[in-house]
């Protein structure tokens, strides 16, 4: 699918979230199954095999979506069952920017190995704002690789402030 296709798929999935008024749930559903979808092998294999039958991909999918909203859940399932689950992170990545961009703001997708809390959030979500100029809505991935620090990423825009990198660059010092 190219960029053009993957606009038009999120820019209509966008449409239905906010029609049905489920737009902020929908989001953060979608941004974490997505991410979970990157993360497991398995799982996205299971998924993107035409020899693996519906049923069992639906079944799959009731296990996984099964907290959330009918909305999320109809929207993977109408991606998986038309044969386009390699692209469902580019299709969720861009309705959430989209949605951001609604609200005046873009989306940094930041890697953490600890969960943060509202305040961590609001006050790394200031930080960015400051460091890029517009209002940052935080996305947060738990990622034990990262030790400690963050990465975050907004756009093509990296700033990496893990453990790891400053391991590495001490590493290169020695």
């Amino acid at each position: 699918m190219d960029a053009e296709q993957i606009d038009g798929w999120a820019g209509a999935l966008f449409d239905i979230a906010r029609s049905e008024g489920a737009l902020g749930a929908v989001e953060e559903e979608l941004f974490r199954f997505a991410r979970s979808l990157e993360g497991n092998d398995e799982l996205r294999n299971v998924l993107v095999d035409p020899a693996v039958p519906g049923e069992r991909k639906s079944g799959v999918l009731s296990d996984l979506l099964g907290n959330a909203s009918p909305i999320t859940a109809g929207i993977v399932s109408l991606v998986v069952t038309t044969g386009h689950t390699r692209d469902l992170s580019a299709i969720v990545d861009r309705l959430l920017a989209r949605a951001a961009s609604t609200r005046s703001a873009v989306v940094a997708q930041v890697r953490s190995a600890v969960p943060l809390d509202e305040g961590q959030r609001a006050r790394l979500a200031s930080a960015l704002g400051q460091a890029v100029g517009k209002e940052v809505e935080v996305r947060v991935i738990i990622d034990p690789t990262v030790l400690g620090g963050l990465i975050a990423q907004i756009g093509d825009t990296v700033i990496d402030g893990s453990v790891r990198t400053r391991l590495d660059q001490l590493k290169e010092l020695i």
